[in-house]
Order: C-alpha cells, then sequence, then structure tokens
C-alpha cells in the first residue's frame, strides 16, 4: 500500500494591491505609476514602454486612459531642441507619482502589520492590537452602529458585531456628535474586566445590565483573591471577566459550564479610528 506524502504548505499571508479609481473606472495602481515614472526618467514613451517590455501602443494607451480619467494632463510632449523633443510629466503627473508611491508605502506596512498580528489563527482577533494601540480595558469588540436613540442628556447607541450579538450602549450627546456616529460606522467597544458580571442560574431575575449574552466558560485562571474566567458566547465572542475566587466556586464556574455574561450598557466605552 502506497501512501501520500502531504506536500509542506506555507504559512498563510496577506497580499494586497492599491489602486487609483475615477467613479467606477480604474485610473491604475503599481503598474501605471511605474510607467508614469519610466516615461519621466527616460523622457521617452517610447524608451519608457521598452524598459517594461510592452509596446509603444499599449504604452500609449495606458497613459492616455490616465490622462483622460484624472481630468487633467498628466503627461506632456515638449517640442524642439537637437533630438526633436521630448516627452515629460506635467507638475500633476509628478506630484501624482510622489503622492501614490508615499501612500503605497503606508499600504504595504499596513499589510505587514496585518500580516504579522492577524493570520496566526490560534490567536484571536484584536482591531486595537492592528491600529497599535494599547489600552487596560481587557475586552475588545469590533461592531457596526445599527441604531442611535438620541436622550435629552444621554443617546443610546445599538451596535452589531460579527456573529450576530447586539450590544446596547449609553454614551452622552457630547461624546456621539465628537465620535461623529453615525448608522454603518465601525467602532470598537472597550469594557474593562472588572465590570463583567457573570450568572449561572438568573431564572427569572430581573437586572438593570441591557447586555446579557449566553456562552459557556472557556478556562478559568484562579489568583490569591481573583480568578480571570474566559467566556466564550454563543455568537463567538471572547469575554474576559474577574471574578472574586469564592464566586468562582459557589456559582460553579468552571470550564464548559454555561453561563450568561452582564455588561452595563453605560460600562461600555465606544472607540473610532481617525
Amino acid at each position: 500500500m502506497t501512501t501520500r506524502r502531504r506536500k509542506s504548505l506555507s504559512p498563510l499571508a496577506l497580499k494586497g494591491s492599491l489602486w487609483l479609481t475615477a467613479g467606477n473606472a480604474s485610473v491604475g495602481g503599481h503598474g501605471r505609476i511605474a510607467l508614469l515614472r519610466a516615461v519621466a526618467e527616460h523622457g521617452s514613451i517610447t524608451q519608457a514602454a521598452k524598459a517594461f517590455g510592452m509596446s509603444y501602443k499599449a504604452a500609449w494607451t495606458a497613459i492616455n486612459t490616465m490622462n483622460e480619467l484624472s481630468g487633467m494632463p498628466l503627461v506632456e510632449r515638449v517640442t524642439g531642441g537637437r533630438g526633436g523633443g521630448s516627452t515629460q510629466l506635467t507638475d500633476q503627473g509628478l506630484r501624482l507619482v510622489q503622492r501614490y508611491e508615499q501612500i503605497d508605502a503606508v499600504h504595504q506596512r499596513f499589510l505587514r502589520l496585518l500580516d504579522r498580528e492577524t493570520m496566526d489563527l490560534t490567536q484571536d482577533f484584536s482591531f486595537l492590537k492592528v491600529l497599535n494601540m494599547k489600552t487596560s480595558a481587557r475586552n475588545q469588540w469590533v461592531g457596526t452602529v445599527s441604531a442611535i436613540r438620541g436622550g435629552a442628556v444621554n443617546d443610546e447607541v445599538e451596535l452589531s458585531l460579527p456573529g450576530g450579538a447586539r450590544l446596547s450602549v449609553i454614551v452622552t450627546r457630547e461624546s456621539t456628535e465628537a465620535l461623529a456616529l453615525q448608522l454603518q460606522q465601525t467602532v470598537i467597544a472597550l469594557v474593562k474586566s472588572s465590570a463583567v458580571m457573570l450568572a449561572t442560574d438568573l431564572g427569572n431575575a430581573r437586572l438593570s445590565a441591557r447586555n446579557r449574552l449566553q456562552g459557556h466558560v472557556r478556562a478559568v485562571k484562579p489568583g490569591a483573591v481573583n480568578a480571570e474566567v474566559s467566556v466564550e458566547t454563543v455568537d463567538g465572542l471572547l469575554v474576559v471577566a474577574i471574578v472574586e475566587q469564592s464566586s468562582v466556586v459557589e456559582i460553579g464556574l468552571a470550564p464548559g459550564a454555561p453561563v450568561t455574561v452582564l455588561v452595563k450598557a453605560s460600562d461600555i466605552i465606544l472607540a473610532v479610528a481617525n
């Protein structure tokens, strides 16, 4: 009997390209911008095309398309001189090439950061880590604003999380305006682990906590006074709570045990990326 040897697989990696568009039309990406740079260096579309291994017609078509879609001349013909003239980039063309290269450098750095911080599937995704932000809040959840209900002093903001869970958040009217909150906006919900309450048998109890998430205990890390309890909700949300060690025993917090996560709407802090 023969067995097939599995091929060695490379790790998952992120790649991405930066494109310029005008409306729904593509102005160009790295290749066309490099073609413009070659025109600037050689002073000739013919020589730039040769450097790229493409025909003059293809190079001219690409440049003409960029000229038309950008709404401004990027390349111009300069007549006269011993050689009969040359082709060069306009001031707008030079600025476009420089600006694209500046933005592309930032784009590539961000892709490397994303690749390094997010493609390890054994680790939980942290949007704040990708943004290189540090916070004392252990719980960091990315969601979108699904509703904003205005009040005289405070507003209620409803968030939809990727797994389908919804959170109610109470913020001041000034915070709503300062964060420029609007529907479908991506936001980060921050909750300190000490603000998370856990319950194993609520019955018909009425509580002031607006947010209730069902899940199970994933892990318990005991301490001298407090324990760190990790919970995975039915929506796939990871929640970290700090609970008194005596309460862990009293309410039966053990790996696999069903549990309800309770978070008051006023204990959630919202953050947005600038």
